[in-house]
């Protein structure tokens, strides 16, 4: 009898499994069908005419933050102060370590219809956003509206007004004739120099590094004694020329020299003569073991504190982990080696005519069929500009608020007043970075922004990453190295040389009515099959459990 029902309860488990695979393979089908050209999407958001504030809203934020504890507490408290002025939205944080995760993260979210509603992000991230359909709320109607627009009048907290945000940080946020992001907190690179070693080679620091000035240090540092040690550092151990972002490298080289990068078509130029005579430059100096990047290396600030590196390249948000005093320092005491620490623009071609890239997080909304929720979403991403979170978060690393009114606020300016009091909150090196770029403004650039940008940055780096290593492995970086790799770096990332890319897959827009027909004939014939198969199964078990 118990052998009788468990056949029973198996035929009944089998019978369940067989008719969830139809189901299973009908709803592929008809994913298929519907999901190979893309969903029609969301409809476009409209600002409604007032906030219901009788309503309760529930939001969430994606933010990277570095692990750093005092950034995570500057969120938490916005959001608990931001929930007090409006205790009818609820904000969920979900923090990450690196931008890439919560790219990747939005894109698998975008497929399934469940992006978070605030994000922070890079316009480079947001222009892959961008295809599909009303994912991204433009910011325009909202910017302008009298109502709940920056400064408006029905905002309960002290809004900042469109003026009051510094205008090369709001026109980074503009692509495709629309106001994608409200810029975030923004950084820029910097050199930060052992300034004691390059004294003791015999050298002093020009008012502005240039490219020459540090390969010629750097190969100096080179030199050897008799026991085989570094004359400069009396260790076996000497990288003089660590870049972190080579990426940023090898655009602000091309910026400076007026060379092709792309154009705000999305036509790719990097495939240039000037980036092939960069690149043997640059070959040179790998050869020697003169320079060297992050990715083949590790992180420019341990050999620098280590006294192993001269020239360290980084984002002057990454100040807070160089130089001897270091709040953030990341290897062990007695490693440390004693230096004065100078925070320098990277180095310039034109002295004269500097150009250094604009670099930091902005803030998007993803659309929601509820427009109630998309202003409530609105109304958060406008907090996070206020005064308050703006100082706060700038303190924590070399960022700059973007906000002009945060800028000359009274506890900003103190902040920088009291440079070098201490370690930490005043660490010298950390404010002389927020300092650089605020006095040089007027010498940022920003690259073009087109869906398949982040790929052409991605593959910037890629073109000095391959050459360091080539050069290590003894291959010669010559005009026919310089084919084959333009030539990899266009199929690795998909790059059209002199022509527009998307970098992604292309839309490539509703199907044909034949193609629909026939699909949903193939997709017919195949549920008709898998249902005559499961329905014979069906019947032969019937028979054979008769006969039992």
């Amino acid at each position: 009898m118990r052998a009788w029902k468990s056949r029973l309860q198996r035929g009944r488990e089998d019978r369940k499994r067989k008719l969830a695979a139809v189901s299973a393979g009908v709803a592929c089908a008809v994913l298929f069908l519907t999901g190979c050209h893309g969903s029609k999407g969301l409809s476009a958001f409209a600002v409604p005419e007032s906030f219901d504030e009788t309503r309760n809203y529930e939001i969430t934020f994606w933010a990277k933050n570095d692990t750093n504890k005092t950034q995570t507490a500057i969120y938490q408290k916005a959001i608990t102060d931001f929930e007090g002025i409006y205790p009818n939205i609820r904000v969920n944080l979900r923090l990450y370590t690196n931008y890439g995760d919560i790219y990747n993260d939005v894109i698998t979210n975008i497929s399934t219809g469940t992006t978070p509603n605030v994000c922070i992000t890079y316009p480079d991230h947001i222009a892959t956003y961008l295809t599909g359909t009303n994912v991204v709320v433009p910011l325009d109607d909202l910017f302008a509206d009298a109502s709940y627009g920056l400064g408006g009048d029905q905002v309960r907290f002290d809004s900042v007004k469109e003026e009051e945000i510094v205008p090369q940080f709001l026109k980074e946020c503009s692509f495709d004739d629309h106001y994608y992001a409200l810029p975030y907190m923004r950084s820029t690179e910097a050199c930060y120099v052992n300034k004691t070693y390059v004294e003791k080679l015999g050298y002093t620091l020009p008012e502005t590094l240039t490219w020459d000035f540090i390969w010629e240090v750097s190969e100096a540092a080179m030199e050897k004694d008799a026991d085989g040690n570094f004359k400069v550092n009396g260790q076996n151990v000497m990288i003089p020329f660590l870049y972190k972002s080579t990426d940023n490298m090898m655009i602000q080289m091309l910026y400076q020299k007026g060379a092709g990068y792309s154009d705000e078509a999305g036509n790719i130029e990097i495939f240039n003569d000037t980036t092939a005579e960069l690149l043997k430059t640059i070959a040179g100096h790998a050869e020697t073991k003169a320079f060297s990047t992050f990715k083949i290396s590790s992180y420019p600030a341990n050999f620098l504190n280590a006294g192993q590196c001269i020239f360290a390249v980084d984002s002057t948000a990454g100040a807070t982990w160089m130089g001897t005093d270091a709040p953030l320092c990341d290897i062990s005491e007695d490693k440390l080696v004693s230096f004065e620490t100078e925070v320098m623009m990277v180095p310039q071609f034109d002295p004269g005519n500097p150009k250094m890239i604009s670099q930091g997080p902005s803030v998007c909304i993803f659309n929601k069929a509820d427009p109630q929720e998309v202003l409530a979403s609105w109304l958060f991403t406008q907090y996070l500009l206020s005064d308050e979170v703006q100082t706060a978060y700038a303190e924590t690393e070399g960022y700059l608020p973007v906000t002009t009114r945060a800028q000359q606020s009274e506890e900003y300016q103190d902040y920088l007043a009291r440079i070098g009091e201490d370690n930490n909150v005043h660490y010298e090196v950390k404010i002389k970075a927020s300092e650089l770029l605020m006095a040089h403004l007027d010498d940022t650039f920003v690259t073009p922004v087109f869906n398949g940008s982040a790929s052409l940055r991605d593959g910037a780096g890629q073109l000095i990453e391959s050459t360091v290593k080539s050069v290590r492995r003894g291959e010669t970086v010559d005009d026919a190295y310089i084919s084959k790799l333009y030539s990899d770096v266009t199929s690795l990332y998909r790059l059209k040389r002199g022509s527009t890319t998307t970098g992604e897959k292309e839309e490539l827009g509703p199907l044909p009515v034949t193609a629909k027909l026939l699909l949903g004939s193939l997709i017919t014939v195949w549920v008709i099959l898998l249902l005559i198969f499961s329905l014979q199964k069906i019947k032969k078990y019937g028979e054979n459990h008769k006969k039992d």
